[in-house]
C-alpha cells in the first residue's frame, strides 16, 4: 500500500523530509508559487492610467476580463494547491481504499482542469498584451509585471499538466496492485486473526479451524509417528 500511496503506513507517522522529497509534492509547491506570481503581479501593477486620466484600467489592452481572469485563476488555483497540499499530508492516514481512490481521481481531473484553464488564460493574456496600444502606457509601467504574468502562465499549463500526470501514475499503481478491489482492514481489528510467530512480522490471516489440515490421518500422534495397531 505504500508503494501505490505515498510514503509511510496507514496511520503512521508523518515524514516531512520523505514528503517533501516526493516528486508529487514538488510540482505541488511548484504551482502554487506559480499562482502566488501570477495573481500577485496582476493585482499589484496590472492597473495603469494615461498621465491625463485618474482611472486606471487593465494593463492588457485595457480589457478588464483579463486581468478579472489572470486575479481570479491565480487566486483559486492557490487555494486549490494548498488544499491538495493538506490532503497528501493527511492522505496516508486514510484507511479506506475507496476513498484514496476518489481523492486520487479528484487530483488527476482538478489538475487537468487547471492545465485547460491555464492554456486559455495564457492564451488570452498574450493575445491581449500583444494588441495593446502604447499610448494607452506610454511610460510602460507594469510591463515587467504583464510579462511575468503572461510567462508563467504558460509555465502553469505545464505544471498542472505533469501534476496530473502523476496522479495517473498513482492511480495505475493502485489499480495494478489490486487494491482498489477491497477495502484496508486492520488486522489488528479482525477477530479472526491469530498472533503472527514473535518477529516474524507477518500476518497469516489463519485460525486455529484452518490451519489444521481436513486430511490428517486420526491415528497422528503428532511425535513424528504413527501409533501403533493392534490387530
Amino acid at each position: 500500500m505504500e508503494q501505490a500511496y505515498g510514503a509511510g503506513k496507514a496511520g503512521g507517522a508523518f515524514d516531512p523530509l520523505t514528503f517533501f522529497q516526493q516528486p508529487q509534492t514538488i510540482v505541488r509547491l511548484v504551482c502554487w508559487l506559480f499562482s502566488i506570481v501570477i495573481f500577485g503581479c496582476i493585482a499589484n501593477e496590472g492597473y495603469v492610467n494615461r498621465p491625463d486620466e485618474i482611472d486606471e484600467y487593465c494593463i492588457f489592452n485595457r480589457n478588464q476580463n483579463a486581468c478579472n481572469y489572470g486575479v481570479g485563476m491565480g487566486t483559486l488555483t492557490f487555494l486549490c494547491s494548498a488544499a491538495f497540499l493538506a490532503l497528501d499530508v493527511y492522505f496516508p492516514q486514510i484507511t479506506s481504499v475507496k476513498d484514496r481512490k476518489k481523492a486520487v481521481l479528484a487530483d488527476i481531473g482538478v489538475s487537468a482542469f487547471w492545465s485547460f484553464m491555464w492554456f486559455v488564460g495564457f492564451c488570452l493574456l498574450a493575445n491581449q498584451w500583444q494588441v495593446s496600444k502604447e499610448e494607452d502606457n506610454p511610460l510602460k509601467e507594469g510591463a515587467d509585471a504583464a510579462r511575468a504574468s503572461v510567462t508563467f502562465a504558460f509555465f502553469s499549463i505545464f505544471t498542472w499538466a505533469v501534476q496530473a500526470f502523476l496522479a495517473f501514475q498513482k492511480y495505475r499503481l493502485g489499480a495494478d496492485s489490486a487494491l482498489f478491489s477491497q477495502e484496508y482492514a486492520d488486522p489488528s481489528q479482525d477477530p479472526n486473526a491469530v498472533a503472527p510467530p514473535a518477529g516474524s512480522g507477518e500476518y497469516t490471516g489463519y485460525t486455529a479451524e484452518t490451519e489444521a489440515p481436513a486430511d490428517v490421518d486420526a491415528g497422528y500422534d503428532g511425535s513424528g509417528g504413527y501409533q501403533s495397531q493392534d490387530y
